[in-house]
C-alpha cells in the first residue's frame, strides 16, 4: 500500500457504532469502531481461536456498545487498544491497524517508517 486509501466518511459509522471492511487494498478483513471523532481499526480476528469477531455484518460491539464481542467465545475488548478485559484471552489484544480522519473521511493509512 502506498499512502493512504479512502474507506468511508465518518458520518457512515454510528456513534458509537462499527463497520466491516473486506478486500481493501489486498489487506485482511478488519473493521472500525467509531467512538465520537475517534476512529479504531482492527483485525477481523480473535486472538483466542482466529474466528471473524461479527456475528453479522457490521456488528462488533458489546450490547451497550462499550466493548468489542467475539461472537464465538464472547470476549469482550477494550475499543481503545483492543485488550482482552474479559473471556478467555485476558491480556492478549487484537491486532489495529493504521486508520486517519482527514476532513471526515476514513484512511486505511500505512504504519510510520521506523528507524
Amino acid at each position: 500500500m502506498t499512502g493512504r486509501v479512502f474507506l468511508c466518511r465518518l458520518d457512515d459509522i454510528a456513534d458509537p457504532g462499527s463497520k466491516g471492511f473486506e478486500n481493501i487494498d489486498g489487506q485482511n478483513p478488519f473493521f472500525l469502531v467509531r467512538r465520537g471523532g475517534h476512529v479504531f481499526g482492527y483485525r477481523n480476528s480473535c486472538p483466542h481461536y482466529g474466528a471473524p469477531l461479527d456475528w453479522k455484518p457490521d456488528a462488533f460491539l458489546s450490547y451497550d456498545k462499550d466493548r468489542i464481542l467475539c461472537s464465538m467465545h464472547g470476549a469482550l475488548f477494550s475499543i481503545d487498544d483492543g485488550i482482552c478485559t474479559e473471556g478467555p484471552c485476558p491480556g492478549r489484544s487484537l491486532t489495529s491497524i493504521n486508520v486517519s480522519i482527514d476532513e471526515g473521511a476514513i484512511y486505511l493509512t500505512e504504519k510510520p517508517s521506523e528507524g
